[in-house]
């Protein structure tokens, strides 16, 4: 059932997940094709936001903090995963595994390598600033939007 939080939260971690994707960018060559990597990741931020942050909002201002915080865990979890997927889906097209198995394994090696991008300084402080504000917008709108 669509809510006031839900909506919020998915507003929220979109706009995280956009902006963490333009700064990410900053991060890596100029020569580096990223299509529609920002959108992608605010569709993901969106979809977290509404089923993992929005469904819990409304249990406390202390629990909105941690609940923002596995909102963006989450989020950074699944489009890891994705963009390591779709990684390995174009490597394997060009014929660079010998089999399913070193292919499957490649997802971690790809997710761990675009993970390594993320230990920086800027970025943990955007995620950790976004994990704040989402957590405390959504626990707002479930309290006074019902």
């Amino acid at each position: 059932m669509p809510t006031a939080a839900k909506a919020i939260a998915a507003l929220c971690l979109a706009a995280l997940g956009y902006l963490s994707s333009e700064l990410v960018k900053t991060l890596v060559p100029e020569l580096t094709n990223f299509g529609r990597f920002s959108q992608y990741n605010a569709a993901i931020g969106a979809v977290i936001g509404w089923i993992v942050v929005g469904k819990r909002a409304g249990r406390g201002t202390r629990d909105a903090i941690a609940n923002g915080l596995t909102g963006v865990g989450a989020m950074i979890f699944w489009a890891l995963i994705l963009h390591a997927s779709y990684e390995m889906f174009n490597l394997s097209m060009k014929r660079r595994f010998d089999g399913p198995v070193e292919a499957f394994a490649a997802i971690f090696e790809v997710g761990v390598e675009y993970g390594a991008l993320l230990l920086n300084p800027m970025m943990i402080s955007t995620f950790l600033i976004g994990a704040v504000l989402t957590g405390y917008f959504s626990e707002y709108a479930a309290r006074h939007w019902k």
